[in-house]
This record gives C-alpha cells, sequence and structure tokens, in this order.
C-alpha cells in the first residue's frame, strides 16, 4: 500500500477534472478532485509531499510505448516518493478513443501499468480540464507555459504542489533530464 493507495489492478485510475479541491483559486497542482478510471473521486492533495508527474496519456498514439517507461518510474521510486498519474486525453487526433474501461484494460494488458491513472479528460480548448488549464498556466522549465502540444506531456510538480518542471511529449521519461529533475525533487524534504 502507497499513501493509501493500494498497486495494482485496482491501483489503476482514471480521471475527469471535478474542478478545485473546494477553493475557487487553486493553491498548487494538487488542489484538485479529479475521477479515477474506475470512476471515483479522487483528492489529488493525498499525494502532496511527494514528487508527482502528471502526464496526459493516449493508446493509439506513436509515443503510447512511453507507458513502459512511467511504469518503470513508478516501479523503481514509488517507495522513494514519486507518484505518477496517467490522464488519458482524446484531443490529439482521436488516439485515445476507448471508454475508460477499455483504457484500464489496454494498459494493465499491454504495458501492465499499476500506476494511478484516471478518466479521460480534455487537456485543451473549450472543455480543458481545470487541472490542464492550472498546468499550463504555470512557467515550468524547459518547455515552458502554454497548451498542451500532444500526447505525453509531463508536468513534474514538486513535494511542495508547485511545478517543477515540464517536459515535451518526445521527451521520454527515462530521458537523463527528466531522471535528474525527478532525482533533484526527490531530494527535497517534504513540507
Amino acid at each position: 500500500m502507497f499513501q493509501g493507495f493500494p498497486i495494482g489492478m485496482t491501483g489503476l485510475l482514471a480521471a475527469t477534472a471535478i474542478a478545485g479541491a473546494g477553493t475557487a483559486t487553486p493553491r498548487d497542482a494538487l488542489d484538485f478532485r479529479m475521477k479515477g478510471i474506475d470512476g471515483e473521486e479522487i483528492d489529488l492533495g493525498r499525494w502532496r509531499g511527494n514528487v508527482v508527474l502528471i502526464v496526459n496519456t493516449a493508446s493509439k498514439c506513436g509515443l503510447t510505448p512511453q507507458y513502459a517507461a512511467l511504469q518503470k518510474l513508478w516501479a523503481d521510486d514509488s517507495a522513494n516518493g514519486l507518484v505518477v498519474l496517467g490522464f488519458p486525453s482524446n484531443d490529439f487526433l482521436w488516439q485515445e478513443p476507448g471508454s475508460n474501461q477499455e483504457i484500464k484494460q489496454f494498459c494493465s494488458i499491454k504495458y501492465r501499468v499499476t500506476f494511478p491513472m484516471f478518466e479521460k479528460i480534455d487537456v485543451k480548448g473549450k472543455g480543458q480540464a481545470a487541472l490542464y488549464e492550472y498546468l499550463t498556466a504555470q512557467d515550468a522549465q524547459p518547455a515552458g507555459k502554454g497548451g498542451i502540444s500532444w500526447n505525453f506531456e509531463k508536468f513534474l510538480i514538486g513535494r511542495d504542489g508547485k511545478v517543477a518542471a515540464r517536459f515535451s511529449p518526445k521527451t521520454k521519461p527515462d530521458d537523463p533530464a527528466v531522471l535528474q529533475a525527478i532525482k533533484a525533487e526527490l531530494a527535497k524534504p517534504a513540507p
């Protein structure tokens, strides 16, 4: 069990934005409630004090194999305080057409994903989830602020809930720059 969250098939979640966690203006990236892939409401604040990697995902994208590296990060560093959160989205060329249950099945069978997954959400446009409105407004390097460019964009959240880094979709989860940023955040004490 990791911070009250079972690892394994029951640990797969999915998310649709519900809004901020009771405040008009979120105080940080973890001040949101989202829906898990099985429909349960999840307060992202449960992971405050951990280092969190938030990724918008898709099952039919050329970058979909990044699931394997994301799972490896989760398997290798979850005991050290790293949390990987996957947010499926169908915003880019309809590359996530399946239902939440189909996404869950695909991730668990094809990539043996056990990190938390959330319901399919919009990460851009009129229906953009509040979490992604917040994330894309932060000027986090190296990618900077602005809209999501494609599937598998990565936001690294520090133990304080603030966006520490943002990586483009083509930057793989096991890229030295990502690994170095994660290591630096894990080395910081929890607030």
